[in-house]
């Protein structure tokens, strides 16, 4: 079915999976959104194109999460406030992960956030996983200071058991990191490595948002955001 139609555009009830995530970033206050496309999913823009608000820039290369943030870079030059990025193919079931995270950053001083989630740990090397900065119990609503962060680290090798989630409110010197940043893991060039440069100059916190995080890039992942949606719309 992706063949033809983008994963983030699968319906979720009445509405495409990305026009939940839009929604989202709306409620947490976001006026301006930019929708990074590649010229395969040009479905994607005839379906938001004459939205307010809403622009698009193209990612012509698949080189990885930081390489598609950093075609956003024009539209949020000269901005002074964290951006939200947040990725088209993983839904929060359960709560405005975004607008948590907002919250969060404004009680610290307009700090940069990662949402996050506990895994297990055989599948630490999935994600980008969080050194927090502290020992400290963390469980759902915790929010903490990061010391490091590590890209698809091995299981032996994890700082911790706490993955970035598919949500990121970043300042928007991380745009600028970009622009010079080395392919890390897998050639890519990676969000999670800007991130650590970031850290030099930036705080981080991270935040075990409340609510369950979609996965809809495989079939087992949609079908499950189906029935999460169908039960929080009941």
């Amino acid at each position: 079915m992706t063949r033809v139609v983008p994963k983030e555009m699968l319906p979720i009830g009445a509405k495409p999976a990305l026009e939940l995530i839009v929604d989202e970033a709306r409620e947490a206050g976001a006026t301006e959104i930019v929708l990074v496309i590649s010229e395969g999913k040009e479905l994607v823009r005839r379906y938001f194109e004459g939205a307010a608000g809403v622009s698009f820039a193209y990612q012509k290369e698949q080189r990885g999460l930081g390489h598609a943030v950093l075609q956003a870079a024009e539209s949020v030059r000269g901005e002074t406030e964290p951006v939200l990025v947040l990725l088209g193919d993983a839904l929060v079931a359960g709560c405005n992960a975004s607008k948590s995270m907002v919250a969060v950053s404004r009680a610290h001083g307009g700090a940069s956030v990662v949402g996050c989630e506990r895994v297990p740990a055989e599948k630490v090397s999935r994600y980008g996983i969080l050194k927090p900065a502290s020992e400290m119990q963390i469980a759902v609503g915790s929010e903490f200071p990061v010391a490091d962060l590590v890209e698809k680290p091995r299981p032996e090798d994890a700082p911790s058991d706490v993955a970035v989630a598919g949500r990121y409110l970043l300042d928007p010197l991380v745009f600028r990191l970009l622009e010079d940043q080395t392919a890390g893991v897998g050639g890519e060039i990676q969000l999670t490595d800007a991130i650590r440069r970031m850290l030099t100059a930036r705080p981080l916190y991270g935040f075990v948002y409340p609510g369950k995080r979609q996965d809809i890039g495989n079939p087992e992942g949609y079908f499950r955001a189906l029935e999460a949606f169908r039960r929080a719309e009941a």
